[in-house]
């Protein structure tokens, strides 16, 4: 059996609301052929005016223009309505006009005694007057401002919907932010179409407007002189005066009303009420509003012209370019104290939130209780070599270091520290608060009494002694060094050892946005087509694993752009880099133009070399060493490597192309600053200087 269809019921105003409005619809439509007494037409033509002053606030104060998106509908509304009484008018002017100027109730009477005064020619000028401002100025500029603002609306929406739909595609915003930015480029849309056709109501209320008058002067006169009797200038007399008079009293509502569609309009993009846009922008310039003022002092002593209106108005402009910027000052002022209020409570919340513990600091340097109130009495000195080290790296390596949180904690031993990367503690050491460290090396020790110790940066034998002997040590040609340069020195060279922990993907794309628009564009196309983001982070990382500073970004791009087509192994590329950046690499491990280079032996570039397991096509793809030969070699190593290290004098490691990353792999165990190099590496122009080798 089929189901009965269903009944849809429509939801109803509250209060009868939609029924008043319907009833009112009706009355304005009866209007149009029962005939009104003057008592309904006074107010009728008062609730015109009403509403007209009313929409015009409205279009005043709201915040943009699809807030009064029931406006086209309003608009019509107002034209029906004084049209309707238009036509009520005429009917009562032409029928009853010969009793008098009060024939027609008196709003009308009213108008035209106010305005013309007793003449009717007056009054025919300023009903003309304002018919030419409403028709050719307000509304065919309204006109031709909602063609435009319609016609670039309706193109400029699939850009606006492709937008939409590239922000949810990117997480940017949710499916219920979309459908709503959805909905509002609809509205906006139906909107400024709308309008595109409302501000034709205006136009054509205006012509109406023109036709009616003409209507009942002449007809009134005629019906006048050759119905009731009068003379032509007695008919004349009335009919203008009251036909005149219900010009001006509709004009004046359609002339509100046209101004308030203009200022609609013509607020395009502007956000805010009309008098913040109109108002607050006029008032941004407190140089023009000054120069305004000048010139109206020089206008005001002209001979011949008005002083007291000139004055009035330039030292009121001079007032305000004056007061303008001082109140901005302190609406600014304003705003960062709130700012800064606001912060701090976010800040003091994030405290007392769990997820505050989730977040670490990059770099952390925890102090004991001794250590802490021997160094952050230094205060502005630790902070202020903090922010020099920081640049020095930047400099140095062309990685910004991340800020280094200095703090006090109480887990931490009096007399030690910790330093940590990620939360997690890389290295500590104990101070020997009130005492000073001389590096020895070794070699000539002070005669000053101290304790033998080891520098914990480097780990170099060293000397700690009283700080009263300092004068004593200077004098005996030692260096002696502080608390603070300790700490800070061991910090460094932990920051130092752990700079790819410290290369963020973050940090990546904030590198390759400080370059240059091509090298940007380049490094869109190489991690687009041949690797990502994160690869670029992985030959970053290994680079700075082994202190090659990236500084020369642009020159690691177009190696990288030339390998990675064809290869995409990371360790290649980085094998590629070296030797194409090898002027920058021999540069610094460089003293003074000359390359001290330890060579490795014949005998273990053999052993190397025969470790290096290939596939058919000849490409690396085991090491495979004899543990007793790496045992060996690393004894061997170990003797050779630290003799010339008790020189002190730099050096750098050459092997061959092959197997250098492997040898760098074993070798950064033992020493894990020394530089590794190949021998394609080795810059040409460079003086080398062979001081051994590993044999």
């Amino acid at each position: 059996m089929a189901q009965p269809p269903a009944i849809v019921i429509p939801k109803i105003a509250p209060n009868g609301r939609d029924v008043g409005f319907a009833l009112g619809i009706v009355a304005i439509l009866s209007i149009l052929f029962l005939p009104i007494p003057p008592f309904l037409i006074d107010m009728g033509l008062a609730f015109s005016i009403a509403f007209s002053i009313l929409i015009l606030m409205v279009s005043l104060w709201i915040q943009r223009p699809l807030d009064f998106s029931s406006f086209p509908v309003i608009l019509l509304i107002s034209t029906m309505i004084r049209l309707a009484l238009n036509i009520a008018t005429t009917r009562v002017i032409l029928s009853h006009g010969h009793q008098g100027h009060d024939a027609a109730g008196g709003v009308i009477a009213g108008f035209a005694e106010l305005v013309m005064g007793g003449d009717f020619v007056i009054g025919l000028i300023v009903f003309l007057i304002l018919i030419t401002v409403n028709f050719i100025v307000i509304t065919k500029g309204a006109t031709r401002i909602a063609e435009v603002g319609a016609r670039f609306t309706l193109d400029a929406i699939p850009g606006k919907q492709m937008s939409i739909d590239a922000d949810l595609s990117a997480g940017l915003i949710n499916e219920k932010e979309a459908q709503h930015r959805r909905r509002e480029l609809e509205e906006e849309s139906s909107f400024f179409g709308s309008m595109d056709g409302a501000s034709k109501f205006v136009r054509g209320d205006a012509v109406a407007g023109l036709l009616i008058t003409g209507i009942n002067v002449f007809g009134g006169i005629i019906i006048g002189y050759f119905r009731h009797g009068m003379s032509i200038g007695e008919a004349a007399d009335v009919f203008v005066k009251l036909s005149v008079g219900d010009g001006l009293v509709s004009q004046i509502p359609a002339l509100i009303v046209s101004l308030a569609a203009g200022l609609l309009v013509s607020r395009g993009g502007t956000s805010g009420s009309t008098d913040q846009a109109v108002v607050g922008q006029l008032s941004n310039y407190p140089r023009a509003l000054m120069v305004a003022a000048g010139l109206l002092a020089m206008l005001s002593i002209i001979p011949g012209l008005p002083f007291i209106p000139f004055a009035t108005l330039g030292v009121g402009m001079a007032a305000i370019a004056y007061i303008i910027p001082r109140r901005a000052a302190a609406a600014s002022q304003l705003k960062r104290e709130q700012d800064l209020q606001t912060a701090a409570q976010v800040k003091d919340s994030e405290k007392d939130s769990v997820k505050s513990v989730l977040k670490t600091a990059e770099i952390e340097l925890l102090l004991g209780k001794q250590v802490s109130t021997r160094l952050l009495g230094a205060h502005q000195e630790l902070a202020f070599r903090v922010g020099k080290m920081r640049r020095k790296f930047a400099s140095q390596y062309g990685l910004i270091v991340p800020e280094i949180k200095v703090s006090d904690d109480i887990a931490v031993p009096d007399k030690a520290y910790h330093i940590r990367v990620h939360g997690t503690t890389i290295a500590s050491n104990t101070v020997r608060v009130g005492e000073v460290i001389v590096v020895t090396g070794g070699g000539r020790r002070p005669t000053v009494p101290g304790d033998d110790i080891r520098e914990p940066a480097f780990g170099m034998p060293a000397v700690s002694i009283l700080e009263t002997f300092t004068e004593d040590l200077k004098r005996e040609g030692f260096h002696p060094i502080d608390n603070v340069s300790v700490v800070l020195t061991h910090l460094s060279e932990v920051i130092r050892n752990n700079l790819p922990q410290l290369l963020s993907y973050k940090d990546v794309k904030i590198l390759i946005e400080r370059l240059d628009p091509e090298y940007r564009k380049l490094a869109d196309e190489i991690c687009t087509s041949h690797m990502s983001y994160s690869g670029l982070q992985a030959v970053l990382k290994l680079l700075l694993a082994e202190r090659v500073s990236i500084r020369n970004l642009h020159l690691i791009l177009e190696a990288v752009a030339e390998l990675a087509p064809h290869v995409r192994k990371t360790e290649h590329i980085v094998e590629h880099v070296r030797v194409r950046m090898s002027q920058q690499l021999c540069g610094d491990l460089s003293d003074n133009g000359t390359l001290r280079v330890l060579r490795l032996g014949n005998k273990w570039d053999m052993v190397f070399h025969q470790a290096l397991k290939r596939d058919a096509k000849g490409d690396i793809v085991e090491f495979d060493i004899d543990p007793r030969h790496l045992e060996e070699f690393s004894e061997e190593a170990t003797r050779v490597i630290r003799e010339h290290l008790d020189r002190g004098m730099p050096f750098v490691l050459v092997s061959s192309p092959e197997s250098r990353s492997y040898v760098r792999m074993i070798i950064e165990r033992l020493f894990a600053t020394l530089p590794v190099l190949s021998h394609v590496e080795l810059a040409k122009g460079l003086e080398i200087k062979i001081i051994g080798s590993i044999s």
